[in-house]
């Protein structure tokens, strides 16, 4: 079940469900205009959350600003009707969509065409069931980047990053509060026969995040994550990166310099994290 939770004094967020893939919509609350980021994985989602703003006596959103261009993030925004923020690479991926069908036929053939996933096209089955009532509307305000908004009180700094997720991303930075959205541009590249990071784009990606003094950090697809396991996460990811280098992209040596390096058998976690290396060496 979602919740509706206050992280700061100016910021709350609706949790996610991985079921039907909705991702964390959050709202920033200035004295002056309130900003959401990203807008929900469907109209039903998107109104859940206007509710919760409403019920919590919050301001009625007044701009969005999306994360990037994964249909998670944006066919929301009919029900949010206000002016949307996007770097000009969302804008230019939501343009292919203008014209897609989605029924069950559609959805299919993009993943025949290598398009379309079965992970998303199962979530969108599960969230919209039959009626499949879905409008792509480009965002109103485009930009390349960094983008400054003052909200009254609180400043929201949007920064383009790119990422093996989804090129062209925007982080969101709320320096007031010490608030970094992070979107999904942590997660693996999930539209490549085999899901996977790159080297380059994470050292990038990680580097650019370290210029942000945050006590919290929030994942999409997650939760607002502390500073202390935050940077735990960024430990493993950066001793990751050094045994894919050393092994030259060959798993089974990744897994024993790891293993050598930690001085333990590997989790889960860690085990599926050095196989998307291995496999990004492959691009």
């Amino acid at each position: 079940m979602q919740q509706f939770k206050q992280l700061t004094n100016r910021i709350w967020y609706q949790t996610p469900v991985s079921e039907t893939d909705r991702p964390i919509v959050a709202v920033i609350t200035g004295d002056e205009r309130s900003l959401v980021i990203d807008a929900g994985n469907s109209s039903q989602h998107a109104a859940l959350f206007l509710d919760e703003v409403e019920k919590h006596g919050l301001r009625r959103p007044d701009l969005v600003a999306l994360t990037h261009w994964h249909w998670d993030h944006i066919f929301g925004m009919k029900q949010m009707a206000v002016p949307t923020i996007a770097t000009n690479r969302t804008v230019e991926e939501m343009q292919k969509m203008l014209d897609y069908e989605w029924s069950d036929e559609a959805l299919e053939d993009r993943i025949r065409q290598g398009i379309e996933i079965p992970f998303c096209a199962d979530a969108i089955k599960l969230e919209f069931g039959k009626e499949r009532d879905i409008e792509v509307i480009l965002p109103t305000i485009r930009f390349t980047g960094e983008l400054e908004i003052s909200l009254g009180g609180v400043t929201c700094l949007l920064r383009q990053v790119e990422n093996d997720h989804s090129p062209g991303s925007a982080i969101v930075y709320i320096p007031e509060e010490r608030v970094l959205f992070l979107g999904d541009a942590m997660y693996a590249d999930i539209f490549s026969a085999e899901w996977n990071y790159t080297v380059d784009q994470m050292t990038r990606l990680l580097d650019t995040i370290a210029a942000y003094e945050a006590d919290y950090y929030v994942w999409s697809h997650g939760e607002a994550m502390t500073k202390e396991a935050f940077e735990q996460e960024v430990h493993i990811l950066r001793q990751i990166i050094e045994v894919t280098q050393q092994a030259t992209g060959h798993l089974s040596g990744m897994q024993r310099l790891y293993r050598e390096l930690v001085g333990r058998e590997l989790t889960t976690d860690e085990e599926e994290t050095l196989v998307f290396f291995a496999n990004g060496t492959k691009k």
